[in-house]
């Protein structure tokens, strides 16, 4: 009978028997509406580490550790369960208010701060902990997804560190949850498009390229901006998919331009590349699917990446970027400047160019204009392109221009634009290129 209700790991109380004793609790507050009781559900932080570094033999070991430091802190003040994998519950009866849960949970947390010795390694862990106080209104069930959503919050606040579930909590998970299947749908039936914006050259406004951005347009309701949903889509899995979709679309159209405005070297597009799908196991063949089934010449793709991206696993990241060049694609490292890139890394790196990020253009100042220019000045020496985000006034523009800066892209020159409207652009921008400089870096530099 024991082994039927308790886990065969560390002897504790299943999920099964820990909600039965649970909804006992809430059933006696039935009775009882003045008693008080919360359930506290703990997450070892980031345990898939150990397990890939020291194999899961030593990750069950840690789990047996874990438990016995929750049975030796919590001594009989509550009721301790292991709900499978890193997860644990306890549920701690006869409490005044949340405060006292709250106290509880930092006491688990405090006995964390000791490492863990497994088998002669010295493991320093910490926990994430979301608590939940039962209500006579409330199942078991509920308080404990509750007290499960509290944890994700927590986690979300930076690990190590408890949170107590409010009614919010249980709106953004639903809302985040109808924005998933919103999302799925929007993969199926199209309502996910590419903008485009231009990089022209700083010096004459010649259109370079164009940065592919991603966009939403349900079909009953107004847009959704990436910042909202590329977070839920990477949280659920479906960045990838998305991604690869972003990847062979962008593909075709630069294959377009390719054959409809000819020039030397070529107009290029560049293509943001999400961490969770540049890690993916099949990153390298959804590349190579979307150069083959559009036929485009590689050197119109770059695929861009963020600069803490390639810091993340340095060697992972070299390794994936020489296949991307075995290809034929060119590569850039965005929002350059913000990371923490070591130069050694970057000289390692087969890279094409460096994208200054806008928060250096937005603040022209003294400091930030020694950084732009000192960063063109990098880029020169490693025989890099450069080129700077977010330009919008022509300020700017003339400053980037002094710095030696060779590409932007920005307001200024134009707004993200639809794929049907890229050609009338190109053939606007040509004549007015082949004139004379652009207007605004004229205007810029009158007063020179």
């Amino acid at each position: 009978m024991f082994n039927a209700t308790h886990d065969a790991l560390t002897g504790l109380p299943d999920r099964v028997l820990f909600l039965g004793r649970l909804q006992s609790v809430v059933d006696r507050m039935k009775r009882h509406p003045h008693e008080a009781a919360a359930v506290l559900f703990i997450d070892i932080d980031d345990f898939k580490v150990v397990n890939d570094c020291y194999g899961h033999a030593i990750g069950d070991v840690l789990i047996k550790e874990v438990s016995n430091r929750l049975r030796a802190c919590m001594r009989s003040d509550g009721t301790i369960a292991r709900m499978g994998g890193d997860e644990f519950t306890v549920l701690v009866e006869d409490i005044a208010d949340p405060s006292d849960a709250i106290r509880v949970a930092e006491r688990i947390q405090a006995s964390f701060e000791r490492p863990f010795l497994l088998e002669g390694l010295e493991i320093f862990k910490s926990t994430s902990i979301g608590v939940a106080m039962t209500s006579p209104v409330t199942s078991a069930e509920a308080v404990l997804q509750n007290a499960d959503i509290a944890m994700y919050r927590a986690k979300d606040q930076g690990k190590a560190c408890s949170e107590l579930f409010d009614r919010t909590m249980h709106e953004q998970v639903m809302n985040r949850l109808l924005l998933e299947a919103k999302l799925r749908y929007a993969l199926q039936n199209e309502e996910l498009t590419l903008h485009y914006q231009p990089i022209v050259a700083v010096d004459t406004g010649a259109v370079q390229g164009f940065e592919a951005l991603l966009r939403w347009q349900p079909s009953e309701s107004n847009s959704i901006p990436p910042s909202t949903f590329v977070p839920v889509a990477e949280q659920c899995g479906l960045i990838v998919p998305i991604s690869a979709w972003v990847l062979k679309t962008a593909c075709l159209e630069a294959a377009s331009w390719r054959q409809r405005y000819p020039a030397d070297p070529p107009l290029y597009v560049g293509i943001n590349i999400s961490s969770k799908h540049f890690s993916h196991a099949g990153f390298i063949g959804h590349v190579k699917d979307a150069l083959e089934q559009s036929a485009v010449d590689p050197q119109c793709i770059t695929i861009e990446l963020t600069e803490s991206l390639a810091m993340n696993d340095v060697a992972a990241t070299g390794q994936t970027m020489s296949q991307l060049r075995t290809l034929g694609v060119k590569l850039s490292i965005d929002d350059f400047g913000t990371g923490y890139s070591s130069l050694s890394y970057l000289r390692r790196f087969p890279v094409d160019t460096l994208k200054i990020d806008q928060s250096f253009v937005k603040t022209m100042d003294a400091e930030n204009y020694a950084i732009v220019k000192t960063i063109v000045g990098l880029a020169r020496n490693l025989d890099l392109k450069v080129v700077a985000e977010g330009v919008e006034t022509p300020n700017q523009h003339r400053l980037l221009a002094l710095a030696g800066c060779g590409s932007a892209q920005g307001f200024l020159f134009a707004e993200p634009m639809p794929a049907n409207s890229v050609g009338v652009f190109i053939e606007s921008n040509r004549r007015n290129s082949g004139q004379t400089e652009q207007k605004g870096l004229a205007r810029s530099t009158a007063g020179l």
